[in-house]
């Protein structure tokens, strides 16, 4: 009989023991997997439309777009038109052309779960071909006393140029409403290659913007967009957990 109990008493344990497990283990297999949205997001800069229409000197527009490759890096690219005037004492010139930067963006920010947010760091190479017209220049007085020299009107059309870039990005997007985003970032840029007319220079290149010290830029755009999810993909877990 006392071996009876005991032998009773073990197989309970034993049975307690195998119970918990599969409870647990159901417990696990009950939680569903995380996933996460994978898709498109097209959007536009709102601040060249919006100079576009309080600047007189100023039109132009780009749109934007980003796609989600892995959970933390998206190819991106930016394609737009600009034409700006630049008016200052002693030259006043026009520039027109087009441009398109692509590259890709990683996303160094922890989201929570359901969020989409970024804080990202990325990279470009942009493309611009573009024309520019000296309207008008005034050339230098040393020696004003003796009769103001009268401005030069040229309207002369360089046609055929264009220009190659690096340019480094640094921005946030943050989801607003449902799959609407607002967007900022930053640019520094380095020219690779500028194909400039005789006898002048291209001191303002579309998508690149004014240059600086012959070959330094720096911009910023403000982006609103809609992302357009096309799957989802199940989360890893990490080792360990």
């Amino acid at each position: 009989m006392k071996y009876t109990l005991k032998y009773i008493f073990s197989l309970c344990l034993v049975l307690i023991s195998l119970l918990a497990s599969a409870q647990e283990t159901t417990k696990k297999d009950s939680i569903p997997p995380k996933k996460e949205r994978y898709g498109l997001r097209v959007g536009a800069d709102l601040y060249k439309l919006t100079r576009s229409f309080y600047d007189k000197n100023y039109k132009g527009s780009e749109i934007v777009g980003d796609f989600r490759v892995t959970r933390r890096h998206y190819l991106a690219a930016e394609i737009g038109n600009e034409a700006f005037t630049v008016d200052n004492p002693h030259l006043n010139f026009t520039t027109k052309g087009s441009y398109v930067k692509v590259g890709f963006d990683y996303n160094s920010y922890q989201n929570w779960s359901g969020m989409e947010n970024m804080i990202y760091v990325g990279l470009r190479y942009g493309v611009s071909s573009f024309s520019q017209t000296l309207n008008t220049y005034n050339i230098y007085n040393p020696n004003p006393y003796f009769g103001e020299i009268p401005t030069q009107v040229v309207n002369e059309k360089f046609n055929g140029l264009s220009a190659q870039w690096i340019e480094v990005v640094a921005g946030v997007k943050v989801e607003v409403i449902n799959n609407i985003y607002i967007g900022f970032s930053i640019r520094l840029k380095d020219l690779v290659t500028n194909n400039k007319p005789d006898n002048f220079d291209n001191l303002y290149i579309p998508g690149f913007s004014r240059t600086y010290a012959g070959s330094f830029g720096a911009g910023f755009n403000y982006t609103l967009s809609y992302f357009i999810p096309l799957y989802k993909s199940t989360v890893k877990p990490k080792k360990g957990k």
